[in-house]
């Protein structure tokens, strides 16, 4: 199912690389059907993908990892080898770590598993476009432990800002213009870097740490 190249400039132009036709097909009809997002290709194998990537130029694709011949992982180096800006969200099975540390340093910038639901896919898609960083949150605290040792993001100091305020989830990604999900792992990678058990726990390492300091009120 592939729209019209009359799209809107404003319109997500999706490609979805899955070698599952009913799969693929399926989440082509209803990703199709959400507003904004237009199916630009579909592509049964990375080989593929890569071969139509020079003509299409989608601006997201979704991409699973499990595929004959060129898996996911090799799909996204080629496609970001051919377009550094290639912004790919992994649409996969597998929470191996392994899987999860060669996609992201593959240069996806997303990671999700097929267990995730259609509205937060949805989310996941544009938050990629708009150059976020959707992840579950199994697959932050796997990221946030192989990266233990290194600071919090600029976007995870954010969070711990936002959890000093007392925002909850929702909250903190209303303000931060980011899924409820992301934000819950932004949270659970903090959590893990900071040696956290709970939200209040990593608030206080962040005032031990000199990352937080406390909120000025007005008289």
């Amino acid at each position: 199912m592939v729209h019209s190249p009359m799209a809107a400039m404003t319109d997500i132009r999706l490609m979805i690389v899955d070698d599952h036709p009913l799969f693929r097909e399926g989440l082509a009809h209803t990703l199709g059907a959400a507003r904004g997002i237009v199916i630009a290709a579909q592509a049964a194998s990375g080989r593929s993908a890569v071969e139509q990537w020079g003509q299409v130029r989608p601006d997201v694709a979704i991409i699973d990892i499990s595929m004959p011949g060129m898996d996911g992982i090799d799909t996204v180096r080629h496609l970001r080898a051919q377009d550094p800006r290639a912004k790919v969200l992994m649409l996969t099975s597998s929470e191996e770590q392994d899987d999860v540390i060669a996609a992201i340093d593959a240069g996806a910038q997303g990671y999700v598993t097929k267990s995730i639901r259609y509205a937060d896919l949805v989310a996941a898609v544009r938050e990629v476009h708009a150059g976020g960083r959707p992840l579950g949150e199994t697959v932050a605290r796997k990221i946030a432990r192989r990266d233990r040792d290194k600071p919090l993001t600029a976007r995870e100091l954010e969070v711990l800002s936002k959890l000093r305020d007392g925002l909850t989830a929702v909250e903190i990604g209303d303000k931060l213009a980011i899924t409820a999900r992301t934000a819950r792992a932004h949270i659970e990678a903090l959590k893990e870097k900071l040696g956290a058990v709970n939200s209040a726990q990593a608030v206080a390492r962040g005032f031990e740490l000199g990352l937080l300091s406390p909120v000025r009120r007005d008289r």
